[in-house]
């Protein structure tokens, strides 16, 4: 059970299990609080990982298992026949890995269980009280405990943002959005097969299992959530959509939902976090919503890390919703614009549309923009030329590579020469032959870079990093 040194997360989705693995791998006490029983329910909206989120998998030793239970698509279809083509992306990982939200929360799990994370399942939170040492949790179904931070990582309709007090601005961009796993009697032409009309649009998902996931939307059907849905439905809008239902049967799962777009305008609230859903949601185009709820706790699980073994100030904290608010609202943007350009049906909308697409193919710089920011491979937490941005997979001596280097959940700095310093068990220090020193926080990111700097400048920057060295005694 957590305790007071300790951090409770509350949702035990991909966003909640990676930051409780991150914590539990860094020596944090860590309970995952869970509404569901134990085992992982296939029936989930999730279906892709971007090439941000891979590297940021791949940093933890999971990207590799993943891809073998993916499959990679190179080619995303947007509209009107604009295509963005991610095999020159500048990763390891220049695809999409279609691969469905339950396989990625069987892995991130097990590693949590595994580095000694504590789940308690069927538990409902219910209040929250917080003072100048820690956060008290109560619930329906567990008994109360005590941690120094909660993270509340428990989806759109989070009892951890209601119990704070903090709002969750924003409405409805579509509502009747139907779901579906079905077989199908023929093969679809590509991985990843989407439409639209204007009235309609359909997308078709591969799971590897023999089933296909289905999401599709017609204009005439706006009904509510909890309307009755069947497989005939299903087959008029993917007909209307695709121009054909290529023989679809045997539905395991049939759903309705809306999907909004709101965002908190914090993701802090004294000692207790949001993370994922929870913090924002946003309309599905892109397939964003998982992969930007990881990489929120990609952010947060090395800084709670940091302060709470004693390397780092309580204000480092701050630092999360500052980098992943402004995120979070951009892809919110980008995700609402993209799902309202494939719902146009008006004329002058239909000619924006047009016109977009025509800008995205006859200009290289506009297309590279937006396959960055849809995959995550464009986001940075700084303004200057190096510090926040993205630190790519640099080779390293012996055959290794930063990545590789960043698994511990350390600082990697990175020197041209070799640089003695005073020992700090949570830094790594490489050679390269970059014209620059780099140090390079646990999430892959830039925090320092200097040309040339003097050994004095280089140690005043791992110690406000870093933190002071530890002398043996």
């Amino acid at each position: 059970m957590a305790g007071s040194n300790g951090v409770v997360v509350v949702g035990c989705g991909p966003t909640g299990l990676l930051l409780a693995g991150d914590l539990a791998e860094a020596g944090i006490p860590v309970t995952v609080l869970e509404k569901r029983p134990p085992g992982i329910s296939n029936l989930t909206r999730a279906f892709a990982l971007h090439a941000r989120t891979l590297e940021q998998l791949d940093m933890r030793g999971l990207a590799d298992e993943l891809e073998s239970l993916g499959h990679p698509l190179t080619r995303l279809g947007l509209f009107d026949g604009l295509t963005l083509d991610l095999s020159g992306l500048p990763t390891r990982f220049p695809h999409v890995l279609v691969i469905p939200q339950y396989e990625v929360e069987r892995v991130l799990e097990r590693r949590a269980r595994e580095a000694g994370a504590e789940f308690v399942h069927e538990a409902e939170v219910t209040s929250l009280t917080q003072d100048a040492s820690g956060v008290t949790v109560l619930g329906r179904g567990m008994k109360p405990l005590r941690a120094a931070y909660v993270v509340g990582a428990d989806g759109m309709r989070s009892a951890v943002r209601e119990a704070v007090g903090l709002p969750f601005p924003g409405r409805s961009v579509i509502r009747s959005v139907v779901l579906a796993d079905v077989r199908l009697t023929e093969d679809p032409p590509d991985l990843l097969t989407a439409g639209t009309t204007g009235d309609a649009f359909a997308l078709l998902i591969p799971f590897g299992d023999g089933y296909h996931r289905v999401v599709g939307w017609h204009r005439s059907h706006d009904v509510p959530d909890d309307a009755p849905l069947d497989l005939a439905e299903i087959q008029d809008i993917v007909r209307t959509a695709l121009g054909r239902d290529y023989g679809m049967r045997d539905p395991r799962w049939l759903s309705r939902f809306h999907s909004d777009e709101r965002q908190a305008p914090t993701y802090r609230a004294g000692r207790v976090f949001l993370a994922g859903d929870a913090a924002h949601v946003h309309s599905p185009a892109g397939g964003q919503g998982m992969n930007t709820g990881l990489q929120d706790a990609a952010n947060l699980s090395w800084k709670l890390a940091a302060v709470l073994s004693g390397r780092a100030d309580s204000s480092l904290l701050d630092t999360y919703s500052a980098e992943r608010h402004p995120v979070g609202r951009t892809v919110l943007r980008s995700s609402g614009a993209l799902i309202r350009l494939a719902m146009a049906n008006r004329p002058w909308t239909r000619g924006l549309r047009s016109a977009l697409t025509t800008l995205a193919t006859h200009f290289p710089a506009l297309r590279r923009t937006a396959m960055h920011q849809v995959t995550g491979l464009g986001y940075s937490y700084g303004p200057g030329p190096l510090t926040g941005k993205r630190a790519p997979d640099i080779p390293l001596p012996g055959g290794t590579r930063l990545y590789d280097a960043l698994r511990p959940g350390n600082f990697v700095l990175l020197t041209q020469t070799p640089h003695e310093s005073a020992s700090r068990p949570h830094l790594t220090t490489s050679q390269w032959a970059g014209p620059q020193t780099l140090l390079i926080r646990p999430d892959g990111y830039i925090a320092w870079a200097a040309r040339s700097p003097s050994p004095t400048a280089v140690e005043q920057a791992l110690v406000g990093y870093v933190g002071p060295p530890v002398h043996s005694t």
